[in-house]
């Protein structure tokens, strides 16, 4: 029999990830869901039909039932916090936790050595990809920890919330998060680029257009200062995206750097699509 899922993390992430777990895998039972807000629960499972999945209303009642536990939460002092709750919900041995937030590898190392000590298999499982990437299963997974618990865990990734996977079977779990750290300030290095060069565009007269298309044609933090390497890039971009909290509060993201950079070189921070300008001046 498919074995009983429960989801932990209904966020801007998790909501996508967990709607491809319940569209396309193998399961026999409702999905068990919980978010610490119950209505983003109850949001979320409105859009399946009812035996589809099952809102529970605390942590302790969904590892109760289930053989496999995903988490995907926002920061490590949450998932410290409900890896215990977890761990305080009665017999959890042989149970399998698939953890896939972005936290410190140091902190996944404590977290998974907690649930080991308790008989619960453990799999580090970051995703890299865009909340956007998320809804239609075309993240990327990095999947850390022993061979067998790496391959119950990888059928809920490529083809299910995953465009592919890598496979990091048998390596410690701390090389699934620097993976993960290290890969983000790649794309968050590219975010930068890419909003600086946009914004050159629109201001030399240039315009946008011609620049998406170049890149469509070519192209189809704390980890590095405690390696002692100094990222200038990084910085920058670290600092725009302290722009954008201020400007947009949480629910900014790493696109809309290209706002910020916008607003310091004298333009509105949100952009007018190329074809609306090409109306306005026709009229």
């Amino acid at each position: 029999m498919a074995p009983t899922l429960f989801w932990i993390g209904l966020g801007n992430m998790g909501r996508g990830m967990c709607k491809n777990i319940v569209e396309k895998a193998d399961v026999a039972q409702p999905v068990l869901v919980y978010n610490r807000t119950k209505q983003k629960s109850v949001d979320f499972s409105k859009q399946f039909p009812a035996e589809k999945t099952e809102i529970v209303d605390s942590i302790a009642a969904g590892v109760a039932r289930a053989d496999i536990i995903f988490m995907i939460l926002a920061k490590d002092d949450i998932v410290e916090a409900v890896a215990d709750e977890i761990l305080k919900a009665g017999d959890v041995s042989g149970k399998l936790i698939v953890e896939c937030s972005t936290i410190h590898p140091d902190t996944t190392v404590r977290v998974a050595k907690a649930f080991w000590d308790r008989g619960v298999e453990f799999v580090a499982a970051p995703v890299f990809g865009a909340p956007a990437m998320a809804e239609i299963g075309q993240l990327v997974g990095v999947l850390a920890g022993p061979k067998d618990s790496v391959q119950k865990a990888s059928r809920y990734f490529k083809g299910v919330m995953a465009k592919g996977e890598i496979d990091m079977s048998d390596e410690p779990y701390e090389k699934a998060l620097t993976l993960k750290l290290v890969g983000n300030t790649f794309i968050l290095n590219m975010v930068e680029q890419l909003s600086e060069a946009l914004v050159l565009a629109e201001k030399s007269g240039l315009g946008t257009q011609y620049l998406h298309e170049l890149v469509g044609s070519m192209f189809p933090g704390p980890l590095a200062k405690a390696c002692g390497v100094r990222m200038r890039n990084l910085e920058v971009a670290d600092a725009h995206l302290d722009q954008v909290v201020e400007h947009q509060g949480e629910k900014g993201d790493i696109a809309s750097i290209y706002g910020t950079v916008r607003a310091q070189a004298g333009l509105k921070y949100e952009n007018e699509p190329e074809e609306n300008k090409s109306k306005a001046k026709a009229q």
